[in-house]
């Protein structure tokens, strides 16, 4: 015999399913995160009241992203230091200035620097312009003296970029009557010493090294123990009125025939790299500066050494440009006597 259910027994049980369901499904889709429209989610979000706008408590701020942006990333690698080692001097006669370094160096080509002045704009200006240059040089030269170098072991190097300016001839000419050998370097051998100075044994396979001087730019890498080297525009090519865009065009056109192979790091030295590796704060001998493209210029030099910067950056596809702190072209040419 069949038990008939009340229409109220039946509705119970229809409302018994609904529930069921509706609560099955909703512990469902808060368990597997699973978002449908309309319906309010678990996370961590929040709705304005005037439904404007949605704010994700948990994505980083703009400042917060802002500071892991500007980390300092570090470059851990400590350059063997010499044995047995002598003082030796050596003074850049540069575009803008002097630039003068002690460093003591061995038999096996390792040194440490002990000393270094730069920019001596004013020492430059004053010799070049009508003053006593012997007496000034005598002065000069006095600090290195005193320091412990021996006057046999204090050489003199003219870059590139300075052997453009008329007036240099005259502090040639004076250190010459005084007895010392001056020693005028092309922009290969510029490069060439650069490299002898700032790129580590250990990263000849797969680096390269880039000066970004005044006068010119110098790119230089090992290819099977040889030094091959190229040179582009300095950091003051606006003196010139040379256009960016076509700066940036030619600089890539030259940084693109660095092998591929070569372009994993790049140690790079020069005026505005140095300026850039200060921002930084750092007292690291080596800094790793930001993407050129997170740097505000400040100045036209800086500018025009970012836009050089930048199209290395860009043809080569290099994400790690290391400043060394204590390198420079003219220890490399120590290195090689």
């Amino acid at each position: 015999m069949k038990t008939r259910l009340t229409p109220f027994a039946r509705l119970l049980i229809a409302l018994t399913i609904v529930l069921g369901v509706f609560f099955g499904g909703r512990y469902l889709l808060e368990k597997y995160n699973i978002q449908v429209p309309g319906l309010p989610s678990n996370d961590n979000t929040s709705i304005d009241t005037d439904n404007s706008s949605t704010v994700v408590e948990n994505e980083p701020t703009e400042e917060a992203n802002s500071e892991v942006s500007n980390a300092t990333v570090k470059f851990n690698y400590t350059p063997p230091v010499p044995t047995n080692g002598a003082l030796k001097g050596v003074v850049e006669l540069g575009a803008a200035g002097f630039n003068s370094f002690i460093v003591t160096t061995d038999n096996t080509k390792n040194w440490n620097l002990e000393k270094a002045e730069w920019g001596n704009s004013l020492v430059y200006d004053g010799l070049s312009s009508g003053k006593d240059v012997k007496a000034g040089l005598k002065e000069y030269i006095a600090k290195m003296l005193d320091y412990g170098v021996r006057g046999k072991d204090i050489h003199f190097v003219v870059s590139s970029g300075a052997q453009k300016v008329a007036t240099t001839q005259t502090i040639i000419n004076g250190l010459k009557d005084l007895g010392y050998v001056v020693n005028p370097v092309s922009p290969q051998q510029e490069a060439t010493y650069a490299l002898y100075s700032v790129l580590p044994k250990s990263f000849e396979n797969n680096g390269f090294v880039v000066d970004i001087g005044s006068g010119n730019t110098k790119i230089s890498w090992v290819d099977n123990g040889q030094v091959k080297t190229l040179e582009t525009y300095g950091a003051k090519y606006y003196v010139d009125n040379k256009n960016k865009a076509t700066v940036y065009q030619e600089v890539r056109e030259v940084a693109n025939k660095i092998p591929k192979h070569k372009t994993a790091t790049c140690f790079i030295i020069g005026g505005v790299p140095y300026d850039l590796s200060k921002m930084a704060q750092s007292e690291d001998r080596y800094v790793v500066l930001k993407e050129p493209e997170a740097y505000n210029a400040e100045g036209e030099k800086m500018e025009a050494g970012l836009n050089i910067y930048q199209a290395i950056a860009d043809v080569t596809g290099c994400k790690k440009f290391v400043f060394d702190n204590k390198a420079n072209f003219t220890i490399g040419f120590l290195l090689t006597l």
